[in-house]
């Protein structure tokens, strides 16, 4: 079972940095593919980044490449999310998801979801 938490969200300024973490409480981490996606009001639910099982691939939208990284680290459940030079269209709630399917941009294709965290970027 997997049970995703996410935690770090808050409110900043545009060009500053925000890390967003996402633990899974279950005991089947690192048999997943992990995402990054993001809920802005109005808005279907947006691709934003995937990982890998190991880390070892990633893959972006073209929106946050060059600013946004993804990382995992499997002995602690966790996956993360660090958002450097923030803009105000970055303002969502950002949620983490687990899939068996790598790589996967499709919301559908993600079994679990967290509860999701709010970043809100002011200009």
């Amino acid at each position: 079972q997997v049970q995703l938490v996410e935690s770090g969200g808050g409110l900043v300024q545009a060009g500053d940095s925000l890390d967003v973490s996402c633990i899974d409480s279950g005991r089947t981490f690192s048999n997943y593919a992990m995402g990054w996606f993001r809920q802005r009001p109005g808005k279907e639910r947006e691709f934003v980044t995937t990982i890998n099982w190991n880390g070892r691939s990633t893959l972006y939208a073209d929106s946050v490449k060059g600013r946004f990284t993804i990382s995992r680290d499997n002995a602690k459940n966790t996956v993360y999310l660090q958002m450097n030079s923030l803009k105000p269209e970055d303002t969502a709630v950002y949620y983490c998801g687990a899939s068996r399917q790598y790589p996967s941009t499709n919301s559908r294709m993600y079994e679990y979801w967290g509860q999701g965290t709010q970043v809100t970027v002011s200009s």
